[in-house]
């Protein structure tokens, strides 16, 4: 580490998306002094809102919806509705609308949501509900490193079940409406639905909508950040914004220091600090698949063909499950599906603070190659006409971001990678090396903090919760 005088901190983070925010809570919680070091002007890292396209129109610029944030055990004891943070439950977390037949629709009841699937009322019931009964258990095991879970039979019964690929798991299903819903949850995967653990995830976001439900944060995804950050501030914590850390002897000495960064960018930081060896392995953390985003300003709703869809603040746009399938098998292979199965995020519908003069937001991506520098407006709006009929007609204004503006936006989205790497079942739980210890680097008091450890991408801070707790017990000696 730098040698430029006397430790004027206990410990520093690098970053302050969701994860580099949770380090720093969590360290400041037990007294220690700690500061943040921040590339962009304000904190959030994907957590950021902005007026992007128009004064007045707030658009998230990476992440919208929120269910891993609001069942995150980490936020959970956190008091950020005292720091403004108020979350906004859309009347129906997810709605798959399909070309034939009504929309599939994942209502936050279990038993509601399984009932409009009819034929398989009962197999819904067996799968999702074991998981909502046991959700918090659940969570505390899964939203972690791999270790001796909390509950073994638990989680056993789940990891049986979610280790298989989404592609077998769904043969259950009788109902293409059912499979089509799956699909819709598997697909956030970014992954080829034959992957092992895609279903996992499907699993995951069931269980989410019937538990905490799957909210959007008043006044946008920056709400979540503002909360986080104040609340450390609260703990006497400090920040240092526009500043880029190249490597560390720009830092001044401390005990620790916590990267909410990808391994790319902490190899360079750190140099010789790290051995060859180690940065050999580093640079085998393969990366995940990209995106491709277009924000909208609409002079009125979305003109769903069926009217469930309005009422949902996420809609899965993709069709039935084998093109779903074939559309993330494509992208995964390099090539860019005709039909992308597209996300589709309503926050204007249930936030008024976002859009004005009676106009309307919308936020639409879907799964590209990483490194895609396509424009794929034309296929998006193709699948959203084809569930909405004039869609087009509404648009207003719109603003497209491929993977090169994400990783202009945020430099730990590298080639679009919004997951801090990919996310499959050889680097689930080991990443960004090793599953034994993935937070520790070989350097004394370096730790990652970011998702490129275990549990991976998504609002939840966990990444960062338990790489601070492996830091206070290294460092600071606490149990």
């Amino acid at each position: 580490m730098n040698k430029t005088g006397l430790t004027s901190y206990d410990a520093i983070v690098v970053g302050s998306g969701p994860n580099g925010l949770s380090a720093a809570i969590r360290l400041a919680q037990k007294g220690l002094h700690v500061k943040i070091y921040e590339a962009a002007e304000t904190v959030g890292g994907g957590m950021r809102t902005g007026e992007i396209i128009r004064p007045g129109y707030y658009h998230d610029i990476c992440s919208a919806i929120h269910p891993m944030g609001v069942s995150s055990p980490f936020f959970k004891q956190l008091p950020l509705e005292k720091f403004g943070l108020k979350w906004i439950h859309p009347v129906h977390p997810a709605a798959h609308p399909l070309d034939d037949e009504p929309a599939a629709v994942l209502y936050n009841d279990l038993h509601e949501t399984a009932f409009h699937l009819k034929e398989d009322e009962k197999t819904y019931r067996e799968i999702v509900e074991p998981i909502a009964e046991n959700w918090d258990q659940l969570t505390n095991d899964f939203l972690g490193p791999l270790r001796i879970p909390s509950n073994p039979f638990k989680l056993a019964s789940f990891g049986l079940k979610g280790l298989q690929p989404a592609s077998i798991f769904q043969t259950r299903f009788k109902t293409e409406r059912a499979k089509a819903l799956f699909g819709g949850m598997a697909a956030h995967s970014l992954l080829p639905l034959n992957s092992m653990a895609t279903t996992a995830i499907g699993l995951v976001f069931f269980g989410a909508a019937h538990t905490n439900g799957w909210p959007i944060a008043a006044g946008g995804s920056q709400s979540i950040a503002d909360a986080l950050f104040a609340y450390f501030k609260s703990l006497g914590g400090e920040i240092e914004t526009n500043f880029t850390v190249e490597n560390l002897s720009q830092l001044p000495k401390s005990k620790a220091i916590l990267f909410d960064l990808t391994p790319r960018q902490v190899a360079r930081i750190v140099g010789d600090t790290f051995s060859p060896g180690y940065k050999k392995k580093l640079r085998k953390f393969r990366l995940g698949s990209g995106v491709f985003k277009i924000d909208y300003i609409l002079k009125e709703p979305v003109p769903w063909s069926d009217a469930e869809c309005k009422r949902a603040g996420t809609v899965h746009v993709g069709g039935t499950f084998d093109e779903i399938a074939e559309s993330e098998k494509a992208m995964t292979e390099g090539h860019h599906p005709e039909k992308p199965f597209v996300l589709v995020a309503q926050q204007s519908l249930f936030d008024s603070q976002r859009a004005t003069n009676n106009g309307h937001t919308l936020w639409a991506y879907c799964h590209v190659p990483n490194g895609s520098t396509k424009d794929m407006t034309e296929e998006i709006e193709n699948q959203i006409e084809r569930f909405a009929p004039g869609f087009r007609d509404v648009i207003d204004e719109k603003r497209t971001m491929n993977c090169a503006d994400f990783e202009s936006y945020n430099a730990n989205y590298i080639g679009g990678d919004i997951n801090g790497g990919r996310q499959d079942i050889r680097q689930l739980f080991s990443r960004p090396v090793s599953f034994r210890n993935p937070y520790a680097t070989p350097a004394k008091g370096i730790y990652f903090c970011s998702s490129s450890t275990p549990p991976g991408g998504g609002v939840h801070g966990m990444c960062g919760y338990h790489a601070a707790n492996l830091a206070l017990k290294k460092e600071f000696g606490y149990k």
